[in-house]
């Protein structure tokens, strides 16, 4: 049987920054097709109980940077924590993944996520999208697939970015790729 993984993200989730290239070379390994799938959490939040950052309490915002500063050190990722661009409006972003070439979804999705939390770039400035956009051969975002993917998470019952669904089990967040690394060997 072969191996098929749904990526559910958004371009300007940090834990998903911080997991992409590991998910990668962990499906890479387990010979795992990925389907890239951007998908708007801004409506999938209020659906199944999560707040956007601004709406969260301050102790859950304060622990949500020392958590990030925990985890790059503990990956040696290295991470803008509170980058000048941030919140964005990452539907742009996301639009663009979906009208991508499938086979370079998955690196423009990494090149747009280091943009944001690594290189601290506008993930809304259409500059910044037309450059990588065109590096990827995405000259155009696709709407109906990313608001089509919104509907298939929420179906799913997906909540959280990043989830990788394999098998219709659901794995929350770059702390569960080892979670998903096992199953992928069974």
């Amino acid at each position: 049987m072969s191996k098929t993984i749904d990526y559910y993200l958004t371009p300007s989730s940090p834990w998903t920054y911080l997991g992409h290239a590991r998910f990668e070379a962990l499906a890479t390994k387990q010979g795992a097709a990925v389907n890239v799938k951007p998908v708007d959490y801004g409506v999938i939040f209020p659906q199944s109980g999560g707040l956007p950052l601004a709406k969260r309490a301050p102790q859950r915002q304060a622990y949500r940077l020392v958590e990030l500063r925990r985890w790059s050190e503990f990956l040696g990722i290295p991470i803008v924590i509170q980058p000048r661009f941030f919140p964005v409006n990452a539907t742009p972003a996301a639009e663009l993944i979906c009208g991508a070439p499938a086979a370079r979804r998955m690196a423009l999705a990494g090149d747009l996520l280091s943009a944001l939390w690594q290189d601290d770039r506008d993930l809304a400035d259409p500059a910044v999208l037309r450059e990588l956009g065109h590096k990827h051969g995405a000259v155009a975002g696709d709407r109906a697939a990313f608001e089509a993917n919104t509907r298939e998470a929420l179906g799913r019952q997906v909540f959280g970015a990043p989830s990788y669904v394999y098998r219709d089990e659901i794995f929350w967040g770059q702390d569960r790729l080892e979670l998903l690394a096992r199953a992928l060997s069974k």
